[in-house]
């Protein structure tokens, strides 16, 4: 009886599952993609070896999420469960190693590929808290986690101070796209609306902070020279 009712619950949790994921499919394929050729990028500006480089594609791309799913206990978390995502790694690892050529556009390519796996994982995570029932601000800081967590490992890994931390703009985009994807669904506009403003509002903010060179205000001051 007891065993019963456990694999009864169990199949109930892994459709569950499966129903979630297929409703964001496209947006998680093009997240992971984006962010598997970013941590390419980024790998290969470290000379890394190949297993380095996937390895660090890997961690970009299905951090974040890992991260996500282990804290609001969906446990085994989506990529065990479905091994397409390490397939999606591993294609996009090997279209971002014909660019190793170009070395002088990594920084331009990187910051292109971040952007857009940034938007895309935003949407994700705030999907994912809404699914669960979770409050806006909940689901923006799940948005913000599964967007930039990735990055943070990989940086560290790379012994990089993270974006997140340190000069660039970057989870304050998730945010912002975040409160934007609310308010439009307050005002009542279309779900797939809110997505796609959420995610074009993150990528081009992201894109003119760095160009333009926008920063949070610092805490520190620069140590001018005498």
């Amino acid at each position: 009886m007891v065993f019963g009712f456990i694999e009864i619950s169990a199949k109930y949790i892994y459709a569950d599952k499966k129903s979630q994921m297929g409703s964001i499919t496209i947006i998680e394929i093009i997240g992971t993609a984006a962010f598997s050729i970013a941590g390419t990028f980024a790998a290969m500006k470290k000379k890394l070896d190949i297993f380095g480089v996937f390895i660090i594609a890997f961690i970009t791309a299905l951090g974040g999420g890992t991260l996500r799913d282990v804290l609001i206990g969906e446990v085994p978390v989506l990529w065990m469960l479905n091994l397409n995502f390490g397939l999606i790694v591993l294609v996009s690892t090997i279209f971002g190693l014909f660019f190793k050529k170009n070395k002088n556009n990594f920084q331009k390519l990187l910051l292109l590929s971040d952007s857009i796996g940034v938007g895309f994982f935003t949407v994700v995570g705030i999907q994912t808290g809404i699914s669960l029932g979770f409050h806006p601000i909940i689901c923006v800081t799940l948005g913000t986690m599964t967007a930039c967590f990735g990055g943070v490992i990989r940086d560290i890994t790379l012994s990089s101070i993270p974006l997140i931390f340190e000069k660039e703009i970057y989870a304050t985009t998730c945010i912002f796209g975040g409160l934007l994807f609310f308010l439009l669904r307050l005002m009542d506009a279309p779900n797939i609306v809110a997505e796609i403003a959420c995610l074009v509002s993150i990528v081009l903010f992201r894109l003119l902070a760095v160009k333009n060179q926008w920063q949070l205000p610092r805490i520190w001051k620069s140590e001018s020279t005498t």
